[in-house]
């Protein structure tokens, strides 16, 4: 399978300081690829530079096979990678509805927008005119996948999902991630907790200090070396 979202041999540093080195990622249409990892591996600088947002100091970052290093951010979304950042990303003094209105950018029409958002996740209908900052934490996650939606993305880049949430929220939303990798989304799914995401995940890989350490199938073979991947041990 051709790969929609490639990243090959990505080296990025913050302040002089490499941290990620030589890193090589691909995702498929419609493969949900989890990045696993303790804090600091450099799980969202990956994200960070597959969206454009962190520049890669060496590498290539490929979409659909064709070469964007390099290219802003504003050309990447354009051409269909959405970032949810980590902290959900949604502005919480305006409305449920307003906060979607703020996605009419991508050309569609206010209706539009919220019938995508509302057929996905109806509780946001029951909550349209609900400041966001008052939704629960789920319901935020959910306004901001929404959102993420809203524009049609061909890639989707997901930091830490399941921060601050109730592991049945995050069992409800990480089946939604996997519905809308089924419509044919490559998903790119950055988590520090291997089991929140690995039930739906197609393929894995394993970061610890810059490196992917191991990567593959998620199976049971993968689940019982995260441990001490995480401690810093490749054996």
């Amino acid at each position: 399978m051709n790969p929609l979202l490639e990243l090959r041999e990505i080296r990025a540093a913050y302040d002089g300081i490499t941290a990620l080195h030589g890193v090589d990622l691909r995702v498929g249409a419609g493969q949900v690829v989890a990045l696993l990892g303790p804090n600091g591996a450099g799980k969202t600088t990956t994200l960070r530079v597959a969206a454009g947002v962190h520049p890669a100091e060496s590498g290539r970052l490929l979409l659909g096979g064709r070469d964007l290093t390099g290219a802003d951010p504003r050309d990447l979304a354009r051409a269909g990678v959405c970032l949810i950042p980590e902290g959900r990303g949604v502005f919480p003094n305006l409305s449920v509805r307003d906060n979607l209105l703020m996605m009419t950018f991508t050309g569609r029409s206010r209706e539009q927008v919220e019938e995508v958002a509302f057929a996905r996740f109806p509780i946001l209908a029951k909550r349209a005119t609900q400041t966001a900052g008052t939704l629960s934490g789920g319901e935020q996650q959910m306004l901001a996948l929404a959102r993420g939606l809203a524009t049609d993305p061909a890639v989707l880049l997901l930091d830490e999902l399941s921060m601050g949430l109730a592991p049945l929220i995050v069992a409800e939303l990480y089946e939604q991630v996997a519905e809308i990798a089924r419509q044919g989304v490559a998903v790119l799914v950055v988590e520090q907790f291997a089991a929140a995401v690995l039930d739906i995940a197609d393929h894995a890989a394993v970061m610890v200090r810059g490196r992917i350490e191991r990567h593959g199938r998620p199976d049971d073979g993968l689940r019982t070396e995260l441990s001490a991947l995480y401690l810093g041990s490749s054996t």
